[in-house]
């Protein structure tokens, strides 16, 4: 009995303490079990078999791999949801009938099957990260198009298309979808002849496809947002792709003010990864059905599309940096083509592919007639080079009279915009005297002027180095001229000139929103204009010649569409609003910003590119390296018929100090470039055998890499 009792009491604080131990693991944070190899275990009973999209980017692994579907995931390893797989196992890796080993990659299911096409053994899914099915068919779709359009690699297209994965955002519930809203009014479309009869049909539910020439003003946003409304009346889906944050946020509170909460969303990066992957569930499950974002948001899962919309589609920012670098305007095409949507796509200017479209008769004008355009347009005026030189006010203060007097007129009114190609104080310099580039003497790179001051401010924009005691190599010289004046500097000499007024800037380390209606100088850098509240009394366009001497094939319609965007938001002519561009008058680009007339430009652009057989009436390739590299990929490939090699011409070097850009020769790298081009319709063969070359390159891990770009936004 007593030893009984004894063993007892000594067991008893031994129960206690493994109590306590289970209690403490119970309550402790279970860690995250790894992958399993599934051996032995039995596969789902019907279509066993997984085909996956492996998130890897090359070329030559751009294809479905097949894995078995153990039974315990069979009911979440469905189509479209993402998993976890193991990829790299060789053949000898096989225990249990199951090919065991390699690197845990994710991936999408794409579709399950009775059967592989392959015989071998098969890895089995090593986790289904989630079930939520991301990727919808029709996304799929698109994606693979956007590939075979570019070039690249379905991993890479999706790796834009599908957000990171939030598993705490991922089990909220979504908002219940709202009814359709009534049919918008007219609105803003009243002023176009064809604009009620577009709305219409596309609260209808037809596919209606129009090039949209904006009228001058803030009401662009409103008008799309009335487009957005009436897809969503016809009970389908509105995309808007609108270049930057700013003009996002106008559509954003148009959308609102129109439709009230709850029946859009603004995907934007500002939004953070965690928010922004809420609002796109929302769109990927069917609550929302309007989406207005900027690039990323092309690939937005929007459901039964109806629209598929963008806005000002020259702006840079359309173009996708990553690979395989799509437009946000083709992506666009693409969808409304296999989705059957209606397209708009809108701004103040009109690129070179918007001409084409309405060539093709592939869309229609949409655009107001003569008379409401010049009342809404401001007044324009010029001022050429030799005008410039002749006027003792250019010199003094860097504004001609005209401008001066424009400038002084519109203060008595209202804010003033100047815009200035280029930001920071004086960018560029040269000798005075002969006007050779000032160069450095350490690196021949090119000086710059950081501030308001002496020589002892003079820098070399490549290395850095204090240039002191500059002279010129060519004359002699000793004294300096600005080649192209920058914002800051503009906005001192402003201040000087009316010293009685603010002067503000913007550009990109501070960009103005909105300013108020009320005397001040406005200083910008193009892209980065405020909105003024009432418009601007006047604008002052100075060192066009900066934009229009780009070495590109776009430069005028850039300049053009630059100038269209400053001009646009300053007062019609009936209020007294006048622009002054300084530029070369007899210039096309400037005799089509006095008439108001962009869709003639980019007309007469499409007809010279026709002649010199120049995208977009031909389809283009890039394709740059090391130039072994590049004369290899283009000895493998097999070109379709009619296809032209031009060059290769040798890639400048990156400046250095700059930070690396796609596509820019590594340092002390030497790269070439070469550009094949072949007619209309064969693009699609272009880029499938410059794929396929790629592919068979990387395979054989033979040479270095080339980088390969389909319809090159700036060929030189």
């Amino acid at each position: 009995m007593s030893s009984e009792n004894g063993r007892s009491e000594r067991e008893a604080p031994e129960a206690e303490q493994l109590a306590l131990i289970r209690e403490s693991v119970r309550k402790a944070k279970v860690p995250r079990a790894k992958p399993r190899t599934w051996r032995g275990a039995a596969l789902a009973k019907e279509l066993p078999v997984a085909r996956v999209l492996v998130d890897k980017g090359p070329v030559h692994l751009d294809r479905l791999w097949d894995y078995a579907v153990p039974a315990e995931l069979d009911a979440d390893a469905r189509p479209g949801a993402r998993v976890r797989v193991r990829f790299g196992a060789g053949t000898r890796n096989v225990r249990g009938g199951r090919r065991e080993g390699g690197g845990l990659l994710d991936g999408f299911i794409v579709e399950r099957i009775a059967e592989s096409d392959y015989r071998g053994p098969l890895a089995a899914l090593a986790q289904v990260l989630s079930p939520e099915p991301v990727l919808s068919p029709a996304l799929l779709g698109l994606c693979r198009s956007v590939a075979d359009r570019y070039a690249g690699s379905l991993a890479d297209v999706l790796q834009l298309a599908v957000p990171p994965r939030h598993a705490r955002i991922e089990a909220e519930p979504s908002p219940e979808p709202l009814p359709p809203p009534a049919a918008p009014g007219p609105g803003g479309w009243a002023r176009y002849p064809t604009g009620p009869a577009y709305l219409d049909a596309v609260a209808r539910g037809d596919a209606p496809r129009a090039v949209w020439s904006a009228l001058p003003g803030p009401q662009w946003a409103d008008e799309l947002a009335r487009a957005a409304a009436a897809a969503l009346s016809s009970g389908r889906g509105a995309l808007i792709v609108v270049p930057d944050g700013r003009a996002a946020a106008r559509v954003d509170a148009a959308l609102g003010t129109l439709l009230g909460p709850g029946r859009h969303v603004l995907l934007t990066a500002d939004t953070g990864p965690e928010e922004r992957y809420r609002r796109w569930l929302a769109v990927s499950r069917g609550s929302v059905r309007a989406v207005v974002g900027t690039r990323a948001a092309m690939f937005a899962p929007v459901r039964n599309l109806g629209l598929a919309a963008i806005w000002d589609d020259g702006d840079s920012s359309h173009s996708e940096p990553h690979a395989p670098q799509p437009h946000a305007r083709e992506v666009l095409l693409l969808r409304a083509a296999h989705e059957k949507a209606a397209f708009l796509l809108g701004g103040y200017g009109c690129t070179v592919e918007a001409a084409q479209l309405l060539d093709t008769g592939w869309a229609l004008p949409l655009a107001a007639d003569r008379e409401r355009l010049r009342a809404a347009a401001p007044r324009i005026r010029t001022v050429g080079e030799g005008d410039e030189a002749r006027d003792a006010a250019a010199r003094a203060a860097r504004l001609p009279t005209v401008a001066w007097q424009a400038a002084r007129e519109g203060l008595r009114h209202g804010p003033v915009l100047v815009q200035v190609p280029r930001r920071g104080y004086v960018p560029r310099l040269a000798c005075e005297r002969c006007r050779e580039p000032a160069r450095c003497t350490h690196c021949a790179g090119p000086l710059e002027a950081r501030g308001a001051g002496g020589g002892e401010l003079l820098h070399c924009g490549w290395c850095g180095e204090e240039a002191r005691d500059w002279h010129c190599g060519e004359c002699g010289g000793f004294r300096l001229r600005a080649q192209v004046v920058g914002a800051r500097r503009t906005a001192e000499e402003l201040g000087r000139a009316f010293p009685a007024v603010p002067v503000r800037t913007s550009g990109r380390d501070h960009v103005l929103d909105t300013v108020p209606d009320r005397p001040a100088l406005i200083v910008s850098t193009p892209g980065a204009e405020p909105v003024a509240e009432g418009g601007y009394a006047a604008a002052l366009l100075l060192d066009g010649w900066a934009l229009l001497g780009r070495p590109d094939l776009r430069a005028g319609e850039e300049a053009l569409r630059r100038w269209l965007g400053a001009a646009a938001l300053v007062r019609g002519r009936e209020a007294g609003g006048t622009v002054v561009v300084v530029a070369e008058p007899t210039l096309r680009p400037v005799q089509a910003l006095v008439r108001w007339d962009p869709a003639g430009h980019a007309m007469r652009e499409l007809a010279d590119r026709a002649e010199l057989g120049f995208p977009p009436v031909s389809r283009m390739a890039a394709v740059s390296g090391p130039p072994e590299a590049v004369a290899e990929l283009l000895a493998m490939a097999e070109l379709p018929e009619g296809a032209e090699v031009l060059g290769p011409v040798l890639l400048p070097p990156p400046l250095p100090g700059r930070p690396r850009r796609a596509g820019d020769p590594p340092p002390g790298g030497h790269w070439e470039r070469a550009l094949v081009r072949v007619r209309p319709g064969r693009g699609a063969a272009l880029a499938a055998a410059l794929k396929s070359a790629q592919a068979m390159r990387l395979a054989r891990r033979e040479g270095e890499p080339v980088r390969l770009r389909m319809d090159p936004p700036d060929i030189g």
